[in-house]
């Protein structure tokens, strides 16, 4: 849920999730319509639907519980290299390398000298992390989330507090004179206009929705021609939406 939204607005769905599905076998014998109307405004929806594959994989694999390898981990549904890392890290105690952006950019400025990372992880940087973290499992995890920390409440990426920074003695980038980054830039995505946000505010729709939508319901929400039915049918065919089995004019969410 955190990933790509801010935790503040995580926590209170959060919590409501976990208290309706506290387990695996529990999510998994939601339907996908449910899992995607409690996923609300969260954000691509998507995470939604391949959390609760995993937890039907989690059944069908390892008994309803969450595995502990982190080759397990990767094999699930919606289940990259950070989240695997960070669930093995976090919730077991393993030596695993957790690389998020913050971690990437204490290491670009502590060790490498640079104001900013990359725009995308880079093969070295991977090899840079996984040289830095301790090889004792406990003190690698207390080293994961504290490095994490570090990135996101005071070597931020606008207004770094290197006064208050426990590495600014042996920082290359402060030795160097808090250089300005040189290199290239990430492009920020925007939102209003895209297929992203029309497919939000579909789902919205459904959401809110007692029960099913007759198709025009949805024409007020895009104006562009034929978009609102390209769309919905890839809302189908992804498994978000389904029409009613007698009747292909209304749609709600797939039960």
């Amino acid at each position: 849920m955190a990933q790509q939204t801010p935790v503040a607005r995580v926590e209170a769905p959060w919590r409501e999730w976990m208290a309706r599905w506290p387990t695996p076998a529990d999510l998994a014998a939601a339907s996908p319509g449910d899992v995607v109307r409690a996923w609300g405004r969260l954000g691509y929806p998507r995470r939604a639907l391949r959390l609760r594959e995993a937890a039907v994989a989690m059944v069908e694999r390892h008994e309803g519980e969450v595995p502990r390898l982190e080759t397990d981990l990767l094999a699930l549904p919606g289940v990259g290299a950070y989240t695997a890392a960070a669930v093995a890290a976090f919730a077991f105690g393993d030596r695993t390398v957790v690389v998020d952006t913050n971690v990437r950019r204490v290491l670009a400025r502590a060790v490498t000298g640079v104001a900013q990372a990359a725009p995308s992880l880079t093969a070295a940087e991977s090899r840079l992390a996984a040289s830095v973290v301790p090889e004792d499992p406990a003190t690698s995890a207390v080293w994961n989330v504290a490095i994490m920390e570090l990135g996101a409440l005071v070597c931020q990426a606008r207004r770094p507090r290197c006064e208050s920074c426990p590495l600014a003695d042996g920082c290359a980038w402060v030795e160097a004179g808090r250089p300005a980054y040189e290199g290239a830039v990430r492009r920020g995505q925007g939102y209003e206009g895209t297929d992203r946000k029309v497919r939000g505010d579909i789902l919205q729709r459904l959401r809110d929705a007692p029960n099913s939508l007759p198709r025009q319901e949805f024409d007020d929400i895009d104006p562009a021609e034929g978009r609102i039915d390209r769309l919905l049918h890839a809302l189908i065919t992804e498994g978000f939406v389904e029409p009613l089995p007698n009747n292909g004019n209304r749609f709600r969410l797939t039960r």
